[in-house]
């Protein structure tokens, strides 16, 4: 596999162009060009003799979209192709407010909780932090989009992989991704969802990033937590919201808490009281999920009228809360799905 352009940043892009003879000018071309999506081989501003010595070390395309399933409410689901022959995948929701691009951070993910299909076969591997990028990028060209006038306006990095198991390069992402002459996103249009990585939420408040931190908590209980969520026998609740107190304390951005629906486990009355005893006076947001089923997972999600229940129980105690609304269940809409699917159709061996 060749190096990935994508993963340079201006002064980097700078650097490769000096190093190869060419005029500083051209790094802002290769910038723009990078920015705009597209394979190496299209970057027609560039000369032909200089998109041959970029092809020879660079691949032309790290990430490619090879599938898409659309939804009849405008969602779109996507199966990337790596230039390794891995898979990913990453949807794109519609929103009144704009369109919300979610992002895979790995290959598989090594923290195996229970409701969610990314983790089934493991972690493959990492992705570097230009094919983070060049998911956004191809996604923001198919939509008819361009640096300037974007038609992805918000990211979620709630693809597949746990974004803080692949800190260096998920952080060099988020500051291609910001960077002002790229896609120029701001971090406030930017969710980070973890499973909470106590040490790497700390060490994320002092990046000068002002991510939306969301933390996939699920339950009230470290016992209870433990039951679906393997990463909780290394970190405790307390350590948890420790960690989200600091990010508040350098950031000045609230958090969230994402809390999905399961059917006998967590979503009774008790529950909602516990949690919103939990929660009570932090500046924090209650992102209520319906559980998107996993075949291969023995969890059902709640139905409608117990989840809005179950709003209403946290509303009527004072605690932020909403339901999100449910995109693309019928395209396999949770992560990892449509991943999987494809994995067991061809027989392929993920590791």
């Amino acid at each position: 596999m060749k190096e990935i352009l994508q993963d340079r940043n201006a002064e980097e892009l700078a650097a490769l162009m000096a190093e190869l003879g060419e005029p500083r000018y051209r790094a802002g071309q290769l910038a723009r060009a990078i920015a705009r999506g597209g394979r190496i081989s299209e970057f027609t501003e560039l000369s032909r003799a200089l998109r041959e010595r970029l092809l020879a070390r660079f691949e032309d395309e790290p990430v490619r979209i090879a599938e898409v399933l659309t939804a009849a409410d405008g969602t779109e689901k996507y199966l990337f192709s790596l230039a390794d022959g891995d898979l990913i995948e990453g949807v794109l929701m519609r929103y009144k407010y704009g369109n919300t691009q979610c992002v895979s951070t790995q290959v598989g993910c090594r923290m195996n909780c229970a409701f969610c299909a990314s983790g089934l076969n493991g972690l493959v591997r990492d992705l570097s932090a230009g094919e983070i990028l060049a998911q956004v990028l191809a996604v923001n060209a198919r939509a008819g989009g361009t640096p300037a006038k974007r038609a992805v306006t918000n990211l979620v990095l709630m693809g597949s992989g746990e974004p803080l198991d692949n800190y260096e390069n998920v952080v060099k992402f988020l500051r291609l991704v910001t960077a002002e002459g790229g896609l120029n996103i701001s971090p406030r249009n930017i969710s980070l969802s973890t499973c909470g990585i106590v040490p790497k939420m700390i060490a994320l408040a002092e990046e000068g990033l002002p991510v939306n931190l969301t933390v996939s908590l699920h339950a009230v209980t470290d016992e209870e937590r433990a039951r679906t969520m393997p990463v909780a026998k290394a970190y405790s609740i307390a350590e948890i919201l420790k960690a989200c107190s600091y990010y508040f304390e350098k950031t000045g951005r609230r958090y969230i808490f994402e809390y999905a629906l399961i059917e006998g486990e967590n979503a009774d009355r008790e529950h909602a009281e516990k949690l919103a005893a939990l929660l009570k006076g932090r500046p924090c947001h209650v992102n209520l999920i319906r559980l998107n089923e996993v075949k291969e997972r023995a969890l059902t999600g709640t139905d409608e009228k117990a989840a809005y229940r179950f709003l209403g129980e946290l509303e009527k105690r004072g605690i932020s809360a909403t339901l999100r609304r449910r995109t693309g269940a019928e395209i396999g809409g949770a992560c990892g799905q449509l991943r999987a699917a494809r994995l067991g159709k061809s027989g392929a061996d993920a590791e």
